[in-house]
């Protein structure tokens, strides 16, 4: 017994300590005890607040195939509600979407039915799986309150003598990312474990083994030439086409697109699905494929966010994702990351007030991992902030990775670098960052700054690249919605994070002064910054007749020695932002708080933009940068 005992103290006291040790050295003020996360706040100990949210394994719903019909359990007996469902023709022009039928079936106490046989044949067999064996159903789930939780797909089976089965499906893609002058990689996910391929130009590329979540990539193409592919996956396969990227350094000219903010709105229906303004994000990515865009940048903001579960995100950018799917198929939609997409470990102190911090272990659960598992994007060299010189630890993993949030890429002529202006988010450190510690929303760290700094030398030096843009998620000069915080704080330069209980060197506004000069003053081909955050789009015009800084500023002011912009649209379909009245307003034009779509023009040296309304098509402005 007396051994017994001692294995059972020993075991607890390691499992503890290795959950303490879960803890970032970077936090103040977070303990661990019985298997819980605590805040020691004024005294008292506050208990981490559950999970809380939906989850995307639960609204995929678990298609299961009866003789005549398919059975949904969506694992939630408190979800009542209605699943609309309709077939989809995949041969029927190049955006294939459910075409709904008009009775839906009821979701009762967490589970739904859908009568095949009974109402999607005969004169509703749109897709001939009567003869052909097979279909393809599409769904969606809404809860009792008319709210759109998932939308989602099914491929089915079907013999007179056997009746229904599942069928193989990609439930999600395929999505066109990485693409260069000679490849690009295909990414989608099966409804189980494939050994998939992508036939491109008489060859195939295949994944290694079994998986649900593929990434291929296509290699040995030629630059500027249009592709037909085929995803095959068990005994099926899709369909699409792609084209490659112009040769680097190449002078044609070419479109790409720029948007931002696309998190749920009001106006119900698709205007707030669960996470995304699919209505929008749709619009927007329809119009980028109209107008002829090689791809489209899209910074930050894709969801309302904000949870404490990687599961409930996980959800919210499959709805995100769907929006823009059916474009996606034929060319790049990159993204990063906003404050919207945090997830949180979250402490109760008052009723409804939460003190938060970007979520841990950093290698599961933070936002930057959350992110990078649900997109791809390129890989950069900047690891994380470990090894800076406020590093607490660096024997140690203290901070999350900065994997596939920034990154830079090039088509043509030109350079898109991808900065991460909400890397170890805490929300509450602009009011609370005392207590725990962490990134302040807006906050380029240093060895993110190095890493720009680093990367604007390369281009710099470059003969075939001209044009660079800089695409963060918050702008240096707020305009509407943000005046009181990304890089401005109302003017306040004392607001920067802290890192195991001590604030860093530079103030935001310092910091905000040393990203300018990089951009602007130490190199001559960025163009603009490509913002967010403020749901508005307007452009800014940078020069030395812009007032920059608040009253009784007592530090050195930055001279700039040429022109340059911001252009920001975070119109993509969230809530807006009305203009606010600040130090370098008279500088902007063209604001609006009407949904946006910025279309960037390059044609060797000149670059111009072109923005559209993409509800109503309407010009707002067009506007020669070079």
């Amino acid at each position: 017994m007396k051994n017994y005992l001692l294995l059972f103290v020993s075991i607890f006291f390691f499992s503890t300590c290795v959950a303490q040790e879960q803890i970032p050295a970077i936090y103040t003020n977070i303990s661990y005890e019985n298997g819980n996360y605590y805040l020691n706040y004024k005294g008292k100990k506050i208990k981490a607040s559950p999970e809380k949210g939906l989850k995307l394994n639960n609204l995929i719903g678990n298609p299961q195939a009866g003789k005549k019909s398919l059975s949904f359990d969506f694992k939630m007996p408190e979800l009542n509600g209605t699943l609309y469902y309709g077939l989809i023709k995949t041969d029927d022009g190049q955006y294939s979407l459910p075409v709904f039928f008009k009775k839906p079936a009821k979701i009762e106490n967490g589970k739904a039915k859908i009568k095949i046989v009974k109402h999607l044949s005969g004169k509703y067999d749109m897709v001939d799986w009567e003869k052909t064996g097979k279909g393809l159903l599409g769904y969606r789930v809404e809860n009792d309150k008319g709210k759109l939780l998932y939308e989602g797909r099914i491929g089915f089976r079907y013999s007179p003598e056997t009746g229904i089965s599942i069928d193989n499906t990609i439930i999600e893609g395929p999505f066109v990312t990485m693409l260069s002058p000679e490849g690009a990689t295909i990414f989608f996910t099966t409804n189980q474990p494939l050994k998939c391929s992508v036939k491109i130009n008489g060859k195939k590329f295949s994944d290694g083994k079994a998986v649900t979540v593929h990434e291929i990539a296509v290699s040995g193409l030629k630059p500027d030439t249009r592709y037909d592919y085929e995803v095959i996956y068990g005994n099926n396969s899709l369909k699409y086409n792609l084209k490659t990227a112009l040769p680097k350094g190449s002078d044609k000219p070419f479109v790409f697109a720029y948007a931002s903010d696309s998190r749920g709105n009001n106006g119900g229906g698709e205007r707030n699905f669960y996470g995304p303004n699919a209505y929008m994000s749709k619009k927007i990515a329809a119009l980028a494929r109209y107008e002829g865009a090689a791809f489209m940048q899209f910074t930050g903001d894709l969801v309302s966010g904000y949870v404490n579960s990687t599961e409930d995100i996980d959800l919210q950018y499959a709805n995100w994702k769907r929006s823009v799917e059916p474009f996606w198929h034929y060319f790049p939609i990159i993204s990063t990351t906003g404050n919207h997409e945090v997830v949180n470990l979250a402490f109760e102190y008052k009723k409804g007030k939460y003190i938060t911090v970007d979520k841990f272990p950093f290698a599961s659960q933070s936002e930057e991992v959350t992110y990078a598992k649900n997109f791809v994007n390129p890989v950069s060299t900047l690891k994380s902030e470990d090894g800076s010189k406020y590093d607490p630890n660096p024997n140690q993993t203290d901070f999350p990775p900065y994997d596939e949030t920034v990154f830079s890429y090039t088509y043509g002529n030109t350079a898109i670098i991808v900065l991460n202006s909400d890397y170890l988010y805490s929300p509450s450190l602009k009011k609370h960052g005392e207590i725990t510690g962490g990134n302040l929303h807006g906050y380029i760290m240093d060895n993110q700054l190095e890493w720009l700094k680093q990367t604007l030398v390369k281009y710099e030096k470059d003969d075939k690249i001209k044009h660079v843009f800089i695409t963060l998620h918050t702008p240096a000069f707020p305009n509407g919605g943000h005046s009181g915080d990304d890089m401005w704080y109302s003017g306040d330069n004392s607001k920067r994070p802290i890192i195991a209980g001590k604030p860093v060197e530079k103030g935001i506004i310092e910091r905000r002064d040393q990203i300018l000069d990089l951009v602007i003053n130490k190199s001559k081909k960025t163009v603009a910054f490509l913002t967010g955050d403020e749901h508005n789009f307007n452009v800014m015009t940078i020069d030395n007749k812009v007032p920059i800084y608040p009253e009784n500023w007592d530090k050195p002011k930055l001279k700039f020695n040429r022109k340059f912009y911001q252009i920001n649209n975070g119109a993509a379909g969230a809530p807006y932002y009305a203009q606010e009245n600040l130090p370098w307003s008279n500088h902007v034009e063209g604001f609006t708080t009407q949904n946006a779509l910025v279309l960037v023009y390059v044609n060797g040296k000149s670059v111009k933009i072109k923005v559209l309304n993409p509800d109503t098509l309407d010009l707002i402005l067009e506007k020669q940068l070079r």
